[in-house]
């Protein structure tokens, strides 16, 4: 070959592009951890009923049906990672919109973890489609519906993730040394925050207004016509919650990467984090309360229906709430975390109870998803984790951009 034709991205140390990369494929932690040891072989498992689901179809792993064509796949690894994933949408708003510097030092990792949720959870809804293949009916115009919900969220889908790879495209510029593309991905970011922001906000309600169709089917204490604001607000301290729980694991396990400013900070962060979630979950809670009003469901309360309805909107809304806002007032850092865990079951809660739990609840025949369901959605949680190690330990994500990058938060 031409020496000429070859590419001339080079590192910061001026190491050819490709030799670059091979390097950083290469292993540069213990590959004996009680992490990797538990996680490999579930990862593998679930790679292996992957094949079989492909190969032989959705009946011969799952216990989905045509009366429950959506099940675990859906109501967990899509309906409830995305709203997970919210504090992307919410911490680019706060940065990079109402100008909060002191989060900033999280942005670039709460991108990436938003980045790889939609990813995975996108691979998790074409594991559950009957033939997604068709999955690119919206795209290329073949047999859509403009104006059904699932063509809106689909496209949500596709461009936000775009938006999300160009928001943390600098941090891969910086990576590879490319000090121009850096630069001009840099100056693209406010406009791909706020058409992330307006994609994010749009199809977190998006998701809500899919089960607007299943009136007959959900159970009223779950069912309202506001459930899209419902998904919308809770999406904004399911993120956050998810930001405290991954940032706190984050800053042990990779502390060697963040700088002594960023460990002094992490506290204030949490804290003030905290009072964001108390200001949300009041706000979704008395949602929740004007809803079941009007809804006139009283006669509900006193069933097991109820009574499960009961431990989510107080065990795990109410409490945590409350938690938030007395560990901000007095400033306690382990009590902002064990909300953070609260809140987070909770958010699993309302979304099952919607998707799952509630969802035919009177029929004869309860849908319950079998071990190999469980085995693969692990397989695809620990797989994200893989990568966003990966991708943590390699590219300046918690650590400091070079000083050629030219915007260091100092």
């Amino acid at each position: 070959m031409n020496k000429k034709a070859q590419p001339n991205f080079r590192d910061n140390d001026g190491t050819p592009l490709l030799k670059f990369i091979g390097s950083e494929l290469k292993p540069k932690n213990k590959l004996l951890t009680p992490f990797n040891i538990i996680s490999f072989p579930i990862v593998l498992l679930g790679l292996a009923l992957i094949v079989i689901r492909f190969w032989k179809g959705l009946g011969a792993i799952t216990n989905l049906s045509q009366e429950v064509p959506w099940g675990l796949w859906i109501g967990f690894d899509v309906v409830t990672g995305v709203a997970f994933a919210g504090g992307a949408y919410v911490l680019t708003f706060m940065v990079y919109i109402l100008n909060m510097k002191k989060y900033h030092s999280i942005v670039r990792v709460t991108i990436l973890n938003g980045f790889l949720a939609y990813a995975f959870y996108t691979g998790a809804l074409l594991l559950d489609l009957g033939r997604p293949w068709n999955v690119v009916n919206p795209i290329i115009g073949n047999n859509f519906g403009a104006s059904s919900v699932l063509f809106l969220v689909a496209w949500h889908f596709l461009l936000y993730m775009m938006a999300e790879l160009l928001e943390f495209s600098p941090a891969i510029a910086e990576w590879l040394g490319a000090k121009r593309a850096a630069k001009i991905l840099s100056g693209m970011t406010i406009g791909a925050v706020i058409f992330g922001i307006t994609l994010s906000s749009l199809h977190q309600s998006g998701l809500g207004a899919l089960y607007l169709m299943a009136k007959d089917k959900i159970h009223p204490l779950w069912y309202s016509e506001f459930i899209p604001i419902l998904f919308l607000v809770s999406s904004v301290f399911a993120g956050l919650s998810m930001v405290i729980f991954e940032g706190s694991i984050s800053h042990k396990v990779f502390s060697d990467q963040i700088s002594e400013k960023d460990h002094k900070s992490h506290d204030g962060i949490i804290h003030g984090l905290s009072k964001i979630c108390a200001g949300a979950m009041f706000a979704y809670l008395f949602l929740q309360f004007m809803v079941f009003i009007h809804g006139r469901n009283w006669d509900l309360l006193n069933t097991p229906m109820g009574y499960w309805f009961l431990l989510e909107m107080i065990g795990f809304v109410m409490i945590p709430m409350m938690l938030f806002f007395y560990s901000y007032r007095t400033r306690k850092i382990w009590l902002i975390r064990v909300a953070a865990i609260l809140t987070m079951i909770g958010v699993v809660l309302n979304r099952l109870n919607v998707t799952v739990i509630g969802f035919r609840w009177n029929a004869a025949t309860h849908y319950v998803p079998s071990w190999m369901e469980i085995v693969v959605t692990f397989a695809v949680i620990f797989t994200e984790i893989w990568i966003f190690r990966w991708v943590v330990s390699r590219m300046p994500v918690l650590r400091k951009s070079p000083a050629w990058a030219g915007h260091d938060e100092d």
